[in-house]
């Protein structure tokens, strides 16, 4: 797409203005390097038109791909010019949560994104021992209803078959619920509180959550008045 113009701003957008392109690089910035991994934080992206959008950025040089060692496949990294969108993702969260948070639908609440971004939110080094073991059970689906989070030092591993492992916090509840959670627009007590939500575990991890499992970045933002 060309907009014929040398305005910077037309000429950025000829980049980052193509759909999912603006998300691929949130994916990549927040850590995706394998084209699966950036798939499941896209979950209705399909592969062809992943994969052209990663040639895309590759071509404009905000994109390096490497062969994985050894493997099929490769990694994708964000170079110099990707990283420096950061400061401009971030405040286009800010803006969503404080003007366009009122456009949610039942349909935008995906768990493999949740459970995505609930594994990036893990605090390693706020929990106890060598390895934790967290489950969530989400009750308003079929499929995929049951998650584990393996925690080994900073090694984080997320799967939905039973790793047969004793199991540290059980986490119950909607996937609207958590989100909602994560989102700051609900606390775990008041969630427990209205039944929404069940925790069940040690004491030392269920009475402090957020200290070894963060809420987004944008969880503090009110939404703007009227919205």
């Amino acid at each position: 797409m060309e907009y014929g113009q040398f305005c910077p701003i037309a000429k950025a957008t000829e980049i980052l203005g193509e759909k999912w392109t603006i998300l691929i690089v949130r994916e990549l910035i927040m850590g995706g390097r394998r084209f699966n991994e950036l798939q499941r934080g896209l979950s209705l992206i399909s592969p062809t038109l992943l994969s052209k959008r990663l040639d895309s950025l590759e071509q404009h040089g905000l994109v390096l791909k490497k062969k994985i060692s050894g493997q099929k496949g490769y990694e994708y990294f964000p170079t110099e010019s990707c990283q420096e969108l950061l400061p401009i993702i971030r405040s286009v969260g800010e803006w969503g949560m404080r003007w366009a948070r009122s456009n949610l639908s039942e349909d935008d609440y995906d768990v493999e994104l949740l459970m995505l971004y609930l594994k990036r939110s893990i605090v390693p080094q706020k929990l106890v021992g060598n390895e934790t073991v967290i489950r969530f059970k989400f009750t308003d689906i079929n499929e995929f209803p049951d998650w584990w989070l393996v925690v080994r030092g900073d090694e984080l591993d997320l799967c939905v078959n039973d790793p047969g492992k004793d199991v540290d916090v059980w986490f119950t509840s909607s996937v609207k619920a958590m989100a909602d959670i994560w989102m700051g627009q609900n606390s775990y007590r008041k969630a427990i509180g209205e039944g929404a939500l069940t925790v069940v575990g040690n004491k030392a991890l269920t009475r402090n959550i957020t200290a070894w499992m963060a809420n987004s970045i944008f969880a503090d933002l009110p939404p703007a008045n009227g919205i």
